[in-house]
């Protein structure tokens, strides 16, 4: 005797209750003899509908359509069973008409996911990285609106060509002057986040599938910005008689000679200067955006330019340098390098950049001091300063030359 089975989906209809002569279509679904039932917002003509096959009667193009949206529903309820089997999920009718109708837990929306992500993230991720994700997250918000015309999507209908299309938006993405926002690392930059997003979604088992797994993310490659021994002179003796450059020049010549990120020299107190073991004064903190601690030795030239600001600091709010905001800082940045007549884009992260190279790398500093200065997590972080110093280089091929011809010599003696 064959099996009774266990899970069917059948098309029913009842009298409509505001037109006699129409029928309401529902749809039944049943597993282990326990029921679901919902209306499918469709209705027929009481002639049209075929009790024996419950499908629309005829061939007229209103019917033809019905029953191509009955045979669609049907296929997707066979699909929600069936995902339901492979997620090791309780079956029943309830449960498949849940994942139906995305009412279950496992279809989470994309709303949903960014709004956990952010609420649970705002206490682990410093304030900036914060504040990038939520850029982030307008521009997906922006990407559904205009061109998928959605205001959020379940979890489960993101693909690869979501993400190839989210891309292709970020890429062309235009501001109100009609020019592109975005550089190619810029873009990666979004995806690598939403990426990280889709991550944690798969570890709450919100989705099953990844659509970053054949989607690879492309940087592409620049050398760090930094000034060479000339430029670094150049700003140290140029003198400049309004005094928000001559301020900012100096907190940025104080980022050449300890390394420390804006943030960090926006922070800096009296309590963050301590005498060292060898008796010199060093600066001890940790840094904003890695919580790594830092120890920097004060050179002579940022300690002269601490005791320049010294009192009139401590009097004012107890930081020790007179430094403005990141923005203002780094476009009064742009005014010196023009009065000094330097080529390159000057921001206030260029200072950390020639601490690394011209300061300490081109003097013979090793690596590995540079790296624990510089409070890098990773030495190959630092590796990256290290490709760019091309006089350390020569340098060292010319010590290792004379090496040679010293040998050379000695054989011939």
């Amino acid at each position: 005797m064959k099996a009774k089975s266990t899970f069917t989906v059948i098309f029913f209809t009842r009298k409509s209750r505001s037109k006699t002569n129409e029928l309401s279509i529902y749809v039944r679904i049943t597993v282990k003899g326990r029921r679901s039932e919902m209306s499918l917002k469709r209705n027929v003509q009481t002639g049209q509908w075929d009790s024996a096959r419950n499908r629309g009667r005829g061939s007229t193009e209103p019917i033809k359509n019905l029953n191509a949206y009955l045979d669609e529903v049907y296929n997707k309820l066979l699909q929600c069973h069936k995902e339901l089997i492979e997620e090791d999920m309780v079956i029943s009718s309830e449960a498949i008409k849940s994942r139906y109708l995305g009412e279950d837990d496992n279809s989470r929306t994309l709303n949903e996911l960014i709004a956990y992500h952010n609420g649970n993230m705002a206490h682990v991720l410093k304030p900036g990285t914060m504040k990038n994700y939520r850029t982030t997250e307008r521009y997906l918000y922006g990407f559904l609106l205009q061109k998928r015309k959605l205001s959020d999507i379940h979890l489960k209908q993101l693909n690869y060509r979501f993400i190839v299309d989210f891309e292709h938006y970020l890429r062309t993405h235009k501001n109100k002057k009609k020019q592109l926002v975005l550089t190619n690392n810029g873009v990666m930059k979004h995806l690598e986040r939403f990426k990280k997003m889709v991550n944690l979604a798969i570890k709450l088992e919100w989705m099953q599938k990844n659509p970053f797994s054949q989607f690879q993310l492309k940087y592409n490659k620049y050398d760090r910005q930094y000034l060479n021994e000339r430029e670094l002179a150049l700003i140290e003796e140029t003198e400049f008689t309004i005094g928000r450059l001559q301020r900012i020049k100096d907190c940025f010549v104080f980022s050449c000679y300890t390394g420390l990120s804006y943030v960090d020299v926006k922070d800096l107190t009296q309590n963050n200067i301590v005498k060292g073991i060898d008796n010199n004064h060093w600066i001890y903190t940790k840094r904003e955006k890695t919580d790594e601690q830092v120890k920097v030795p004060v050179l002579p030239k940022a300690w002269t330019i601490l005791e320049k600001y010294r009192i009139a600091q401590e009097m004012e709010e107890g930081k020790l340098l007179p430094i403005s905001s990141n923005q203002k800082t780094n476009a009064y940045l742009k005014e010196i390098a023009m009065a000094c007549g330097i080529k390159k884009n000057l921001t206030f992260h260029v200072g950390r950049h020639t601490f690394a190279t011209t300061v300490m790398l081109s003097n013979g500093v090793p690596i590995e001091t540079v790296s624990k200065l510089l409070g890098h997590a990773k030495l190959s972080t630092t590796q990256i300063y290290a490709r760019v110093v091309e006089s350390k280089i020569s340098e060292d091929i010319g010590n290792l030359l004379e090496r040679f011809r010293q040998k050379e010599e000695n054989r011939s003696a």
